[in-house]
């Protein structure tokens, strides 16, 4: 079966770090395309807007199926996106993460969407020492986060049939510029506090493994899955990223004070190895999707991050808005989230929002 052509497509979590370049990349492949964000990260801003799409603000764990008629496809983005904003609050992390996903990909289903791309994550192969690991590797995960992208592609993958079919890109740990700036992605982190300290601490002993991509890669991925034919991606699950992009942490150090100037790195006297440690093997999906083939290397992403904070003249103080754990916590103690991360109070309405009434092709 061909592959389809223009599509309506919605993109959950649009507004956040990889959807913000995500819904750039899907629109100028030629697709029409909405987001659906609950808007937690209004005001992280870094560098200039994507371009406008139609809008929805609304949290996905209160998706129904009329919130997705009209629509081809889903790519379903939006999460609790790291590990420590698991451990703050691990059953709203599996509410949101796993049975909103799982939720959200029924109603797709009801509502007669055909394609779900779900962005799975590396992170559920979790401790997994140096051993290199395609897609048929054990789970491992050590993390709610991880557990939560476990649960997501089982459940997802038993709604699959002739008329629903599910993709699960296992995404490795992203880097790079966006609209919606991530602090706590290990790449952004490094460049980051080297730029705007000249020294960078390791907390481990900069043993552990960890895949790279860069969220441009990302997007070039899910649109070339998007775009392929059913039956080459129905119900399967890829590794996203470069097989010669696994780097120890320490590698990535050296790199970082190779390109940012006037950088130092030291190591925190009796660190440890960090138990999130593996390895991943990325080559099954150009394989199987010739159209997607990575472009960025980490010595790249580095030197355009590098760029960029200086561009936009980088401080600490700017930086530290961009970590995520941090963000949630100032929502929280300004008593405008709840304790299950729902708000109390609403951000004013998104310019992306006031487009939301606009037609849909």
């Amino acid at each position: 079966m061909l592959g389809d052509s223009r599509m309506n497509v919605l993109i959950t979590g649009h507004h956040g770090y990889i959807g913000s370049v995500m819904s750039d990349a899907v629109s100028l492949a030629g697709h029409s395309v909405a987001g659906l964000d609950t808007f937690l990260y209004e005001g992280c801003d870094f560098g200039p807007d994507p371009m406008p799409i139609p809008a929805i603000r609304k949290d996905v764990r209160d998706v129904e199926p009329a919130d997705l008629d009209g629509f081809d496809a889903v790519i379903h983005l939006a999460a609790l996106s790291n590990d420590p904003i698991g451990k703050l609050n691990e059953s709203c992390t599996l509410d949101i993460n796993h049975h909103a996903s799982v939720r959200l990909a029924r109603a797709a289903k009801a509502a007669g969407v055909r394609r779900f791309l779900f962005a799975s994550s590396c992170s559920l192969y979790g401790a997994a020492g140096d051993k290199m690991l395609a897609e048929d590797a054990a789970f491992n995960p050590i993390t709610a986060y991880g557990v939560s992208k476990v649960r997501v592609e089982e459940d997802v993958s038993k709604l699959a049939d002739r008329s629903f079919s599910p993709t699960f890109l296992r995404n490795a740990t992203a880097y790079g510029v966006s609209p919606r700036l991530r602090a706590d992605v290990v790449v952004n982190n490094l460049v980051g506090v080297a730029f705007t300290t000249h020294h960078v601490r390791i907390q481990s002993d900069g043993s552990p493994w960890r895949p790279l991509v860069h969220i441009e890669d990302i997007a070039r991925a899910f649109v070339a899955v998007l775009e392929a034919p059913i039956d080459v991606v129905h119900n399967q699950a890829f590794n996203v990223g470069r097989t010669e992009e696994n780097y120890q942490v320490r590698d990535l150090a050296a790199m970082v004070q190779q390109i940012v100037p006037d950088c130092s790195i030291s190591y925190l006297e009796g660190g440890g190895p960090d138990p999130r440690c593996y390895r991943v093997n990325c080559d099954r999906l150009p394989a199987a999707v010739p159209a997607f083939q990575p472009q960025w290397t980490v010595r790249r992403g580095i030197a355009e991050l590098c760029a960029s904070f200086a561009q936009h003249r980088l401080t600490g103080e700017m930086f530290s808005k961009f970590t995520r754990i941090d963000h949630i916590q100032e929502l929280l103690r300004q008593d405008r989230l709840d304790a299950r991360l729902r708000w109390r109070v609403s951000p004013v309405q998104s310019r992306a929002e006031s487009l939301a009434g606009a037609a849909r092709d």
